[in-house]
């Protein structure tokens, strides 16, 4: 890549003023996604992904990561919409008659929070996910999960409770500055989300438990549309501080990726981390690229 990488720790984030961490999620849910993540990586811009190791294309997956050294790889975390990694006989109160977690998000929110049959559960199906993956061998980058339900405040206490063990340091805020979307997107209504206050809450909380965050994160207001000409606009603005940009590419649309969002372009995010222009704006502006792990330091 033309564009800087770092290797500063935590201590040394405010210079430069713009870091951008590149991720793509679902790493692991479908050969398509895994080849555009190796190919984004060797040739575009992606510095991160971020692994889904119920997926069937797991094993896929991890191959992948193993030939692509820097590729920052973290855990994706999935307790909703996706595949368990435990037997459904175990988490018999997480998981429907087609052996996925429930994809209504309310109704699963309220489950976790009141019923401790239902949390216990769900702590034995995330350590579950972090033993996983510590047996691909992976280095842990980062954390995040699946539609971004670490806001749950359930699933954030076992996440950091668990996490530790598992060599947890850092770890996505989705908090999308609104100012940049208007800058970009004028013509268009942007409002401040409804959960903001749980934003903020999140990223209180993984500050004091010493973790690493970003100050922003973009690509919620077009996630599953971010085109090329999309993307380029929020590289031209990016705020100032730790930025992650997230994706959800793949080189083709498969059945599995039809089931999982038939609405997202997938194609059309991988085409932006690939975009020759894009790339251009990145170096123009002297952005550094990092990986979670860069920022975090040595965890020794």
């Amino acid at each position: 890549m033309v564009i800087n990488r770092t290797g500063s720790g935590a201590g040394e984030r405010s210079s430069p003023s713009r870091t951008l961490i590149v991720c793509a999620d679902d790493f692991g849910l479908d050969e398509a996604v895994n080849e555009a993540v190796e190919a984004a990586f060797r040739d575009g811009f992606l510095t991160c992904a971020s692994l889904m190791v119920g997926e069937g294309a797991c094993a896929d997956a991890v191959a992948r990561a193993r030939r692509l050294p820097g590729l920052g790889v973290g855990l994706h975390v999935a307790v909703t919409s996706g595949r368990p990694v435990l037997p459904a006989g175990r988490i018999p109160d997480l998981v429907g008659p087609d052996g996925r977690f429930d994809g209504n998000l309310a109704r699963a929110g309220i489950r976790y929070f009141f019923l401790p049959r239902v949390r216990r559960q769900l702590a034995d199906e995330i350590r579950a996910q972090f033993e996983a993956f510590r047996a691909t061998g992976l280095p842990l980058d980062h954390v995040n999960v699946h539609q971004h339900y670490h806001l749950h405040p359930t699933v954030a206490s076992l996440i950091l409770a668990i996490g530790r063990e598992y060599g947890l340091r850092a770890m996505r805020v989705p908090d999308e500055p609104v100012d940049v979307l208007r800058a970009v997107a004028p013509s268009e209504t942007i409002r401040a989300p409804l959960y903001r206050f749980w934003i903020h809450m999140l990223r209180a909380r993984l500050r004091r438990a010493g973790l690493v965050v970003n100050d922003s994160l973009l690509g919620l207001h077009w996630t599953g549309a971010m085109t090329p000409e999309r993307v380029r606009a929020l590289l031209e603005n990016l705020p100032a501080g730790v930025s992650e940009l997230y994706f959800h590419p793949s080189v083709r649309r498969t059945p599995v990726l039809e089931s999982a969002a038939p609405g997202y372009q997938y194609v059309a995010e991988y085409e932006a981390l690939m975009n020759e222009d894009n790339r251009a704006c990145l170096a123009r502006q002297s952005v550094t690229l990092a990986t979670w792990s860069d920022l975090a330091g040595d965890p020794s």
